[in-house]
């Protein structure tokens, strides 16, 4: 993690967090001694959307507690290295941004409403990054599978940009070419790291901002 946000506590000292830096070998081995992530069971009309807005374990959160969702997985998306792994995406060598593939049932969420929650869950004018966590892994991207999907996705940033960000937004649309799931220890990691400190002062904050936003969007567990 290149760069990292301050707080300041009573005592005045600094404790620096960072999506990567809270990711130490310890939590990592404690979270990886199962060979896969136990996932929800995913239906067979699902359909998967693909976005990254900076740190995957805020994005999959966000997404998590949106009606319709049944799943969000971490990964890595819109780069050219192949098999990316966690350290070697945080130097921002290999093309990739943090991504979360969203699996929801159509029937319940369409994939409009899904890019209104990516659009109004992060800052899309700010370049490379999301605060505390910068850097092209973190960088804004709405990817695409179809013209349709395009379409949707080009639409509500035209309009953003002509009411809201006075056309600055700097999200990439993209087609999607290769999602990669990130390892084990990513996946859940909000629910499963309640104590960190990165996820009571970044990740929590940013999902509690979304909720207030879009009420009427979230399951009923996650009021």
């Amino acid at each position: 993690m290149k760069i990292y946000k301050s707080i300041v506590t009573i005592a005045c000292s600094v404790l620096l967090i960072s999506c990567f830096g809270f990711s130490n070998k310890k939590e990592q081995s404690k979270s990886s001694k199962n060979d896969t992530v136990t996932k929800t069971i995913i239906s067979d009309d699902a359909e998967v959307a693909y976005f990254a807005s900076g740190c995957f374990w805020c994005v999959e959160a966000i997404f998590e507690s949106v009606k319709g969702v049944e799943e969000a997985v971490s990964g890595y998306a819109g780069g050219f290295t192949k098999n990316p792994t966690y350290e070697s995406s945080n130097t921002g060598k290999t093309g990739h941004a943090e991504t979360v593939a969203v699996y929801y049932n159509p029937d319940k969420v369409s994939f409009e409403t899904l890019v209104t929650v990516y659009y109004g869950s992060h800052n899309p004018t700010t370049e490379n990054g999301q605060a505390p966590d910068f850097g092209s892994q973190y960088r804004s991207i709405a990817f695409y599978q179809n013209e349709k999907e395009k379409k949707i996705i080009e639409a509500k940033m035209n309009q953003l940009n002509k009411d809201v960000y006075d056309g600055k937004i700097v999200t990439e649309v993209k087609k999607l070419e290769k999602f990669y799931i990130a390892e084990d220890y990513h996946q859940n990691y909000e629910k499963l790291n309640p104590q960190s400190g990165y996820i009571q002062n970044v990740s929590v904050p940013r999902l509690n901002k979304f909720k207030k936003k879009f009420p009427d969007l979230l399951k009923s567990d996650s009021h």
